[in-house]
Order: structure tokens, then C-alpha cells, then sequence
């Protein structure tokens, strides 16, 4: 038996600008891809933007179903479209940005 462990972490910043320059740049395209949520149950618009090993970023917002819950997350869906059309290149970062009915999240969203 072989035994794998994966470990996760992030960081938790209070505000985009004290982020580094090219996260802070992967931070506004989760923001402008969250506009392309289609959240009219929960109302809950989430964006999820990768950067890749070679320095592409792919994008992702939630999509919801009447038929609960077979609706996909945006971090979902951007693996799936990152693995689709860079199928060798690494995810080295994640951005999420979410809204809630009119209202910026007061807390961290975690994929």
C-alpha cells in the first residue's frame, strides 16, 4: 500500500491591494467573471480564476439548476476548461470572489 498525503493552504488577505501584483490581477478577473454567474435560486454569484504554469489565467462562475444540485461551482468549472485546453499545464494559483444577494461576502470563500 502506498500512502499519499495532499495538503492545502491559503492565505486570508483584508483587502485586494495587499495582494501581489499578479495575484491582485487574477483576483479582478474571479471579480469581473462572477457578473457571468447564473445564481437565480441561491443569488450567490461566484468567480473562479486559475493561473496556469504558463502564465494563462482560465475563469469559471457558478452555474444553478432548478433540478438541485446538479448545478457546477465556478472553481469546477474552470478546472474542468483549464484541463480541457491545457491538459499538461499546472494550476499555481485559485482566486474565488463571491456576492450574496447585493452584498460582498464578509468572509473567505474557499473552493
Amino acid at each position: 500500500m502506498k500512502e499519499i498525503n495532499i495538503t492545502t493552504s491559503f492565505k486570508q488577505f483584508d483587502s485586494i491591494t495587499e495582494l501581489p501584483v499578479e495575484i491582485q490581477d487574477l483576483m479582478h478577473e474571479a471579480i469581473t467573471i462572477r457578473k457571468n454567474a447564473y445564481a437565480p435560486y441561491s443569488n450567490f454569484r461566484v468567480g473562479a480564476a486559475l493561473l496556469l504554469e504558463n502564465n494563462k489565467i482560465v475563469c469559471g462562475s457558478n452555474q444553478e439548476n432548478a433540478a438541485y444540485p446538479s448545478g457546477l461551482c465556478a472553481e469546477r468549472i474552470a478546472v474542468f476548461f483549464a484541463n480541457a485546453r491545457y491538459p499538461e499545464k499546472k494550476i499555481t494559483a485559485l482566486a474565488v470572489a463571491a456576492f450574496h444577494k447585493g452584498n460582498f461576502t464578509k468572509h473567505p470563500i474557499t473552493p
